[in-house]
């Protein structure tokens, strides 16, 4: 049986560095596009871009914010989706601490501090703490960042402030779906996964071993070796 393409969606600030690893081991079986998240300043509207421009039918995963925007798509287009892979992903809707620090960001990069957004704030927070002296990796992190840029930046907070309550349509999703983390993702939080496999049908749910919310950057293969049999199941 022919096997369905599969779009991948990274998270804030991220660009197809996040998936690379992915995109290389998956390709051998079908084809896979990273679908930027930048154009929008709505979950919403983000979703159904992705929509657009889709196949007819597909596998969707995403990280973060990709797995936001992947929820809303299930929820806007269920029948589209035939396998749903959630890493690193909070479905619940923002804290009102979450909602005063992504206007900061907005401010800081309007007021021309856009790169110690990434370097002093969100670096410490995005990977283990063991991979803070991983040159590549972090460096890496930061050029995602700055190819993203300010303005797409500034697009995708004000999206997390609105947000909508991705749980409300859990019940309903019935492809088989992936829920993954980082052991130690402080971001995105285990409870918040422990939540999203117990309230999908068809859902399991897999830990990464020293990582953070970063899983696919941070731990490539075992986020890849994970990927692959779900897709290929």
């Amino acid at each position: 049986m022919n096997k369905p393409p599969l779009i991948l969606l990274p998270g804030t600030l991220c660009d197809e560095r996040l998936w690379e690893h992915q995109v290389e081991n998956l390709s051998s079986f079908t084809d896979v596009s990273v679908v930027m998240l930048t154009e929008d300043d709505s979950i919403e509207d983000m979703a159904h871009r992705v929509l657009k421009e889709a196949p007819e039918r597909f596998a969707l995963a995403g990280l973060s914010l990709g797995g936001i925007v992947a929820l809303e798509m299930v929820k806007q287009e269920p029948e589209r989706v035939l396998k749903l892979a959630l890493l690193d992903t909070n479905p619940r809707p923002p804290r009102e601490e979450q909602m005063e620090t992504w206007k900061k960001f907005i401010d800081m990069a309007e007021g021309g501090e856009f790169r110690q957004i990434t370097k002093d704030y969100l670096l410490p927070v995005l990977i283990h703490p063991d991979s803070q002296e991983n040159e590549e990796l972090t460096s890496d992190i930061v050029k995602m960042a700055d190819n993203i840029g300010k303005s797409a930046m500034v697009r995708q907070m004000r999206a997390l402030i609105s947000k909508p309550d991705g749980r409300a349509a859990l019940n309903k999703i019935g492809c088989p779906t992936l829920v993954m983390t980082g052991e130690n993702d402080t971001v995105c939080t285990m409870d918040m996964h422990v939540e999203l496999a117990e309230n999908i049908k068809n859902s399991k749910l897999v830990t990464i071993d020293h990582c953070g919310h970063l899983s696919s950057m941070e731990q490539p293969e075992a986020v890849s070796a994970v990927l692959q049999y779900w897709f290929q199941c």
